[in-house]
């Protein structure tokens, strides 16, 4: 769970087995392979994409992407909670109201609620705000073709560290395969990303493929709220830069998605959590401005950054 910032204008099965096996891969290759993405590589991912996987996400990037890696989910309190494995941490609300951030359930295997989404997965699935990567993982073990973003260093470093492939990316940033995924994950609130539901739900359907899949994780309450909120770890002042965001349950989703010619394919809950899908609007997916002509045909005949072209 990570926040990125837009441009202006979250079937049951048993977790263990597949992720431990993964895990105890991963880290076999700890010694073969840094936990932090090298100076070099400008803090952005261990390897390069090949040349066919869609527009360079260097190339012609989103001013915004520069602003979201100074976000406050790259600051101490949300860092040091995923690398210590637990809270606390919360977002804090300008009224003193304190919203807890489940870091511990974040940082532990997915759960029976998990894989409920984990198993309604179409195609090649990309996570974002994969925050410490344990779907991205789970997807992997399960032989999924996936990929995690988020704006924490730290975030992305675990996820590659359990075996999960991670880019340090924004969601708003030019990325691998737009347009060419089969579901996009929302769970854990990110929702909430950016403070807009309305322009996070038309980015995500830039992303998907024609009938492509959205699984997005709600509140449980019947609520639509849009906050400025900051970072605070109860030990320390909170972080002094606010930032957007929004809590919506399913009502509010489902209203949300029905104005941008999203398509409800179906609602849950488990283990007091609920969620929605949805699939992706009929219409021709807007060209973003960012892009050359050349990187958007690209783009367009390219297949997402899978894991087995990673190097490890």
């Amino acid at each position: 769970m990570s926040t990125m910032l837009p441009p202006s204008s979250s079937g049951t099965s048993s977790s263990g087995t597949a992720t431990q096996k993964t895990r105890t891969t991963a880290e076999a290759r700890e010694t073969d392979r840094p936990t932090e993405p090298p100076a070099h590589a400008g803090a952005d991912r261990p390897t390069e994409p090949p040349a066919h996987a869609g527009a360079d996400p260097r190339a012609e990037t989103d001013p915004r992407g520069a602003e979201a890696r100074t976000a406050p989910w790259g600051t101490d309190p949300y860092a040091n909670a995923l690398r210590n494995g637990h809270g606390p941490l919360f977002l804090r609300r300008s009224d003193g109201w304190l919203l807890p951030l489940e870091v511990e359930r974040w940082c532990s295997d997915a759960g029976a609620a998990d894989f409920s989404a984990l198993h309604r997965c179409e195609g090649p699935v990309l996570d974002i705000g994969c925050g410490p990567g344990r779907l991205v993982a789970e997807l992997t073990a399960l032989g999924h073709r996936a990929l995690g973003i988020d704006v924490s260093e730290a975030a992305v470093a675990r996820t590659r560290r359990i075996g999960g492939p991670a880019l340090l990316r924004s969601v708003f940033d030019p990325l691998p395969g737009e347009g060419r995924w089969g579901t996009v994950l929302l769970v854990d609130g990110n929702i909430g990303i950016g403070g807009d539901p309305a322009a996070l739900l038309d980015r995500a359907a830039d992303l998907l493929s024609t009938g492509g899949l959205l699984i997005a994780e709600t509140s449980p309450l019947d609520i639509d709220e849009r906050v400025q909120v900051r970072l605070d770890d109860g030990r320390r002042a909170p972080a002094e830069r606010p930032f957007p965001w929004a809590r919506i349950g399913t009502p509010a989703l489902l209203r949300y998605a029905g104005a941008c010619g999203w398509r409800p394919a179906d609602q849950w809950s488990a283990e007091g959590r609920a969620f929605v899908s949805l699939r992706r609007p009929r219409r021709p997916v807007r060209e973003r401005t960012v892009r050359t002509s050349s990187q958007s045909a690209e783009s367009a005949n390219s297949t997402p950054v899978m894991s087995s072209q990673w190097e490890r």
